[in-house]
């Protein structure tokens, strides 16, 4: 059991001290907003922005310390979105929680709705595509200063599921983000501003997500901090037997803190409330 003093990670994966403004003494919850009506779990149900913008300060009550908006679903399968269509969605939430005081996380592979969010507050861009997709991202991003999140996938949504081939899953995964991180950095992104997220269910069928968790000490080892987003996901339902989505919270949770074991410290949820206790407990139990 590690020390009081060393905190729950193990001294190999102790992560960055901070990122976004934020703490990193304790593990942190970014709460999932879909304003759309085609997300794999929670689809329509906060298309209106006054439903969404209920739904994101509850989360922010029930302790998520980011809030990420998303306008277009990349649920696989999913067809793109125009930029226009996924900003009027997004930017009257945006607005409201940013005027709230909450920090904001934009869900989005588009340059333009990236600069909408962060002139209206949003203080991160999360990124599926690890700022592949738009040639005026990585720039975006590195005019703003802001922080990102470097999601690891192949293809786009529509296509990702068929490229889901490797020979050994962990070190591509590695190796590709990787590749990702330093064509961010080539163009000004501070590194102090990245964050990585391996992409469990990102062009990974459910036996190579589960291989990457397994091995997430490789990605936690890098020196960025390491969001994972298993909430809900497939392999959940795969290894619990669980064929709804939303009734996956119990695996999510579970698969939340062996992510937290292997040193994961930001976790995308969509279950806020039960999340932020599980780990509050695991952290104070693990001090």
């Amino acid at each position: 059991m590690p020390s009081s003093t060393a905190g729950p990670y193990p001294a190999s994966l102790r992560p960055a001290s901070q990122w976004a403004g934020l703490s990193l003494d304790r593990p942190r919850v970014m709460g999932i907003l879909n304003v759309t009506p085609d997300s794999f779990s929670d689809g329509g149900g906060r298309v209106g922005p006054a439903d969404a913008i209920a739904a994101g300060l509850a989360m922010a009550a029930d302790g998520a310390d980011v809030i990420d908006v998303g306008g277009e679903s990349t649920r696989p399968g999913a067809g793109a979105v125009p930029p226009e269509v996924e900003q009027a969605r997004v930017m009257p939430v945006v607005q409201a929680l940013a005027r709230a005081g909450i920090c904001v996380s934009v869900d989005t592979r588009n340059a333009a709705t990236m600069r909408a969010a962060l002139d209206a507050g949003a203080r991160i861009i999360n990124d599926v595509s690890g700022l592949a997709h738009d040639p005026g991202a990585a720039a975006t991003v590195a005019a703003y200063g802001c922080s990102i999140v470097v999601m690891h996938m192949r293809g786009v949504p529509a296509t990702m599921n068929s490229l889901a081939t490797y020979a050994n899953v962990v070190p591509e995964v590695r190796d590709e983000l990787l590749a990702r991180v330093a064509a961010a950095e080539a163009v000004g992104i501070a590194r102090d501003n990245i964050a990585i997220d391996p992409g469990i269910g990102f062009a990974k069928q459910a036996a190579q997500s589960q291989a990457i968790l397994r091995d997430l000490a490789v990605f936690a080892g890098l020196g960025y901090p390491v969001l994972v987003g298993v909430s809900r996901k497939a392999f959940i339902g795969a290894l619990s037997g669980e064929p709804e989505a939303a009734r996956r919270l119990g695996g999510s949770i579970a698969a939340a803190i062996f992510a937290a074991l292997h040193g994961a410290t930001i976790f995308r949820v969509h279950d806020v409330r039960e999340t932020v206790q599980a780990l509050r407990v695991w952290h104070a139990l693990c001090r």
